[in-house]
């Protein structure tokens, strides 16, 4: 089962002596060096911490960070799994997932997946399982938004006393490169007045250093352990995010794979490995059609999209959603996790409460297809 394909830069020649009127070589792909899966197993056992980038969106990159961690694990007994896209308020809830106490439903729930991360839970669902069967620890590596989000507003001094005290020990902010690579991210993208790039940078920074100490204090609590990190290419390109912080903190060896679209992308300096992805995508899942006003419980109909089922079928405006086939809902986590495995065309029984003039509140039951 191959999921992507490998490929080494190798530079044609030395040029650390070249005189600075020489053209500088060209890198090489050697071609014939492309590797499996296997083999890239091989390449990084001996690290104590591998890091696998991604873009969030994208399933193929899940898949090869899911065929990674299972080929480390068959070599490491002691694996553990850090993410980005979970929260470290949450790690109780990863920590009674994995020991079975709830299930995938009340993962996302207590988690607040849906409300914190919104990316599609399947991207990452055969990650969770894998972890879940074998008992891999899970670690919650990233800082919750509401620091972050504050910070990227009014600066790390508005953060109120005990959100400060969740702050990283130590934050370095003396790496140039880092400092430009986000100058160009910031310039390249339209900002509320007011927004500085100086607040950008914090946010960034607090990202990197936040997961990077989360990482340590678990490898220090587990010394023999062997650690996976998941994170945006963007968190690990260079090294400069995490893996430099993390490598401050505790002196462990490393092995960066970031996962790329094309070979446009190549460059050596990015990272030891870089995969270049077969792109591969999840079905889509049925939807209602509707937007929601998700501040009152159960959630209530704002709006519809064009074509919706649920207008079709007899949903009006202001209608508050009960329940879907059965299972009750109370807030937006409950409508996607009952949608999650749905496939378009598949008809659903939606449950409404609405409000008459005469009759009062009653409730309504509808068939509704899905879109």
């Amino acid at each position: 089962m191959l999921y992507f394909r490998l490929l080494f830069l190798v530079l044609a020649c030395a040029t650390t002596g070249a005189k600075a009127h020489e053209p500088v070589p060209d890198p090489v792909i050697d071609l014939s060096a492309v590797i499996d899966v296997s083999s890239l197993i091989e390449k990084v056992a001996d690290r104590r911490v591998v890091f696998v980038g991604e873009s969030h969106d994208q399933y193929q990159h899940h898949l090869n960070q899911l065929a990674i961690i299972k080929g480390l694990h068959a070599k490491h007994s002691d694996l553990g799994i850090g993410l980005e896209f979970f929260f470290q308020p949450y790690q109780d809830v990863l920590d009674r997932y994995i020991v079975g106490e709830i299930d995938e439903a009340d993962l996302i729930r207590e988690s607040e997946y849906f409300d914190r991360w919104r990316f599609d839970y399947r991207l990452y669902r055969p990650i969770f399982q894998y972890a879940r069967e074998h008992g891999i620890p899970l670690i919650a590596l990233n800082l919750e938004s509401e620091i972050t989000r504050q910070v990227g507003r009014e600066g790390i001094e508005s953060l109120p006393e005990k959100l400060k005290l969740r702050l990283p020990a130590e934050i370095d902010r003396d790496n140039e490169d880092y400092h430009k690579r986000l100058q160009s991210v910031f310039d390249a993208h339209p900002h509320k007045e007011g927004r500085s790039f100086e607040n950008f940078l914090e946010v960034q920074l607090l990202w990197d250093e936040g997961m990077a100490q989360r990482a340590a204090e678990w490898m220090q609590r587990n010394p023999e352990s062997h650690l996976v990190i998941l994170a945006g290419v963007g968190h690990l390109m260079y090294g400069d995010g995490i893996p430099k912080r993390l490598l401050r903190r505790i002196d462990a060896s490393q092995a960066t794979i970031l996962n790329v679209d094309t070979a446009t992308e190549l460059d050596q300096a990015l990272a030891d490995y870089l995969i270049v992805a077969e792109k591969r995508s999840l079905p889509p899942s049925g939807k209602l059609g509707v937007l929601l006003d998700t501040t009152s419980s159960p959630p209530s109909i704002k709006d519809f999209i064009e074509g919706s089922g649920a207008r079709e079928a007899g949903v009006e405006k202001l209608d508050r959603l009960l329940s879907i086939d059965g299972q009750p809902i109370k807030s937006y986590a409950d409508i996607r996790i009952a949608l999650m495995d749905r496939e378009v065309g598949e008809k659903v029984e939606l449950e409404v409460e609405r409000e008459r003039l005469l009759l009062g509140t009653i409730v309504e039951t509808m068939l509704v297809t899905l879109r």
